[in-house]
């Protein structure tokens, strides 16, 4: 049976989404009750290499992981913008938050300081941030090569945990957090991995009405 099944899912190339945790404080709805206008933190990104690529950069590789910190911060606000009339707060403009944290020299550099300190720089009342980890285990050209090989199966690159969490503004507290693991796949951009993740988590998004 678990032999039948295993090649079902290879045949159909269903993507396998491995780990999801879910952590609320008990009085959750009491706090953001207070909140009006809430900021999305670009989300610090670490991409790494099971085996590292021939003409690996390490440059490059840091370049990359800067780009995708502010696409998955854009996807996640273009996500909760299309959406905004279920939720019970306002989300600052993008633009806005990451002029405001370069003026104050920690836009790449989000972890020099707290969450509370942070949200006081950008006049919110509290802050959606994360972190994005990316482990690839082949290269987008082998996934492409076994997909088309093998119709469908084999294109999948690595695998992706996303982090997301909300601070209070006014001490900081960890009012909320949510982590999923996944497949990455050679079809996978940021908007997929907020798209997905979001899908997960609509029942359990504090802000929801």
């Amino acid at each position: 049976m678990k032999k039948t099944l295993l090649i079902l899912l290879m045949l159909f190339g269903i993507t396998a989404f491995s780990q999801k945790q879910v952590f609320a404080v008990s009085d959750i709805k009491e706090k953001i009750a207070r909140q009006k206008i809430v900021a999305i933190l670009p989300f610090p990104t670490t991409i790494i290499y099971k085996k590292q690529p021939k003409n690996f950069s390490a440059e490059a590789n840091q370049a990359q992981e800067l780009k995708m910190a502010k696409n998955i911060q854009s996807s996640m606000y273009t996500f909760l913008l299309r959406k905004q009339e279920r939720y019970s707060v306002k989300f600052q403009d993008i633009d806005k938050t990451n002029i405001l944290l370069k003026k104050a020299g920690i836009e790449d550099n989000l972890d020099s300081m707290t969450k509370d300190e942070i949200a006081k720089i950008l006049g919110v009342d509290a802050v959606i941030s994360g972190k994005f980890e990316q482990q690839q285990s082949k290269t987008e050209a082998g996934a492409i090569a076994s997909a088309i090989i093998f119709g469908g199966v084999g294109g999948k690159t690595g695998s992706s945990t996303l982090t997301l969490t909300i601070n209070d503004a006014n001490d900081g507290e960890l009012l909320w957090r949510f982590m999923k693991t996944m497949d990455d796949s050679i079809t996978y951009s940021p908007d997929d991995v907020v798209e997905s993740m979001m899908r997960k988590v609509s029942r359990n998004f504090p802000y929801e009405k």
